[in-house]
């Protein structure tokens, strides 16, 4: 008998697969698999979600307007063109619905942030994926890829998994070359960890024309990826779309408390960057002694390449024994490199010595 089909575009998707958190018949776990924060939310966040304990059954403000308020005051935006969502993935996909769709094509890079290719899939669009350098977005490869169907580019810089930028003098050339009916989605997710004068997470660019968005998150240096909290950036236009599409209250009031209390918590982002910024260089530095490749990251995370799928795997398998999950990057074509998250001082240093040992173990049976 005849049942209900989807669009044919939704069963090319492979569903999206978050960082696994347990591994059968190890007692203590570390997760080093996901990229969350290396310090959890911060007190201040904690205290404000446990306040909304009372009023549970009051609904949230769908406009999020404190918070976004408070987003405009810490990073010196007009509030009035920010929308927030539940996480920076809500949006992207009502970007897509709202400016793709049948016809339409999608651009992206090679290594970029598998979201972008699910969302662009399910919306109808054709997903164009291009080389790229050195594990790095190539913006000539990006313009040459671009037709009359195209409608979306979607760059994360500093990108996921591979952590390479784009600097700012590449991004506005990229932006100066795409069509005007094309939109720019640049994808902020890690720019609290970058430190390098010539990085520039988009805002810029937004005030600079009506074409592209600036995505950011809570979920990374303000440890809230289990409340699900995003924002965009955009051209007004652009602004009363996705707040025409979105959800009416895609971001839950604890979460909406949490974050505001995350934006103010003295200190966070700066302690948490400085964190990252040694403990990063710290485990390249000692992986890279011991005879690993790691490719150079500015994001919460690093890339190890073991060469081959094979070893990749050997090694994944050796530190899930220890108690250890990292991300195997197979769904990003790269199926010989897993992906490290930057925890604790202590968790750097159990992931280093682990993969120390491992390394030494497979150069004794190469021996």
């Amino acid at each position: 008998m005849p049942t209900p089909t989807p669009h044919p575009e939704i069963l090319t998707i492979k569903p999206y697969i978050g960082g696994e958190a347990a591994v059968p018949g190890v007692a203590r776990v570390i997760k080093l698999s996901s990229n969350e924060g290396a310090f959890g939310p911060p007190p201040g966040a904690r205290a404000a979600y446990a306040a909304t304990v009372a009023t549970l059954h009051r609904y949230p403000d769908g406009g999020a307007r404190k918070l976004r308020e408070a987003i405009g005051a810490r990073f010196g935006l007009d509030p009035a063109r920010i929308v927030c969502g539940a996480g920076s993935d809500d949006l992207i996909y009502a970007l897509c619905l709202a400016y793709g769709g049948q016809g339409s094509e999608l651009i992206m890079s090679r290594h970029g942030f598998s979201i972008y290719a699910i969302a662009g899939a399910y919306a109808g669009c054709t997903v164009i994926k291009t080389p790229e350098r050195d594990l790095t977005a190539d913006v000539d490869a990006i313009l040459g890829a671009v037709t009359p169907a195209t409608r979306l580019v979607f760059l994360a810089n500093p990108n996921n998994p591979t952590g390479s930028l784009l600097p700012a003098p590449e991004i506005h050339r990229l932006r100066a070359n795409l069509p005007e009916t094309v939109l720019l989605v640049l994808d902020a997710a890690y720019a609290e960890y970058v430190d390098r004068p010539d990085y520039e997470a988009g805002a810029t660019l937004v005030d600079a024309g009506d074409n592209t968005v600036m995505t950011r998150t809570f979920s990374k240096i303000f440890g809230l990826g289990g409340l699900r909290v995003g924002w965009a950036y955009a051209p007004p236009a652009i602004i009363d779309v996705l707040n025409r599409v979105r959800l009416p209250f895609n971001v839950n009031a604890a979460a909406q408390a949490a974050a505001i209390a995350a934006l103010a918590e003295p200190g966070w982002v700066e302690t948490s960057a400085a964190h990252n910024r040694t403990e990063r260089a710290r485990l390249t530095a000692t992986l890279s002694a011991a005879g690993l490749k790691l490719w150079p990251s500015e994001g919460n995370f690093v890339l190890a390449d073991f060469t081959t799928p094979e070893a990749a795997t050997a090694a994944d398998q050796f530190l899930r024994a220890r108690g250890l999950i990292v991300r195997p990057m197979g769904a990003y074509h790269l199926p010989h490199c897993l992906r490290l998250t930057i925890g604790t001082t202590e968790e750097c240093d159990l992931l280093a010595v682990a993969l120390t040992d491992f390394q030494t173990q497979a150069a004794r049976k190469l021996a």
